[in-house]
């Protein structure tokens, strides 16, 4: 099937920073996941929570508040669905698995993204 979207990211690429359909959706998720909610010039409910509750005990109220904060990120992009969300911590930080389902294809693919609170950045796999 032909790209439907196209796009460029040099996440994890040497030479094609070219990418589409699903790798775009994800870069655009995982982008969307860096920036903190409020941080956006006149969009506040833009963002992700995740940031402000990396300190924070990892309760079944807080791993809650995160898997809702998921939903909504995720809902900002109508190529996807979230099918599933496990948050869990590890030493430094969180990690949030997601299965997707990319709609246009009726795909789905898991990312993980992990929030470390030692260097206070967010990686993916």
């Amino acid at each position: 099937m032909a790209n439907i979207y196209k796009g460029f990211s040099t996440i994890n690429r040497s030479k094609k920073f070219r990418v589409g359909n699903f790798d775009l959706v994800k870069t655009d998720l995982y982008n969307h996941f860096q920036i903190k909610k409020g941080e956006k010039l006149m969009q506040p409910s833009f963002g992700s929570i995740v940031w402000s509750l990396l300190f924070e005990p990892l309760t079944e109220l807080t791993k809650n508040a995160i898997a809702e904060d998921v939903k909504s990120v995720v809902s900002y992009d109508p190529r996807i669905k979230v099918s599933n969300i496990i948050v869990t911590q590890f030493e430094h930080g969180i990690q949030i698995e997601i299965e997707l389902l990319y709609v246009v294809e009726n795909l789905t693919d898991q990312i993980s993204l992990t929030f470390d609170k030692n260097s206070m950045t967010m990686s993916r796999s």
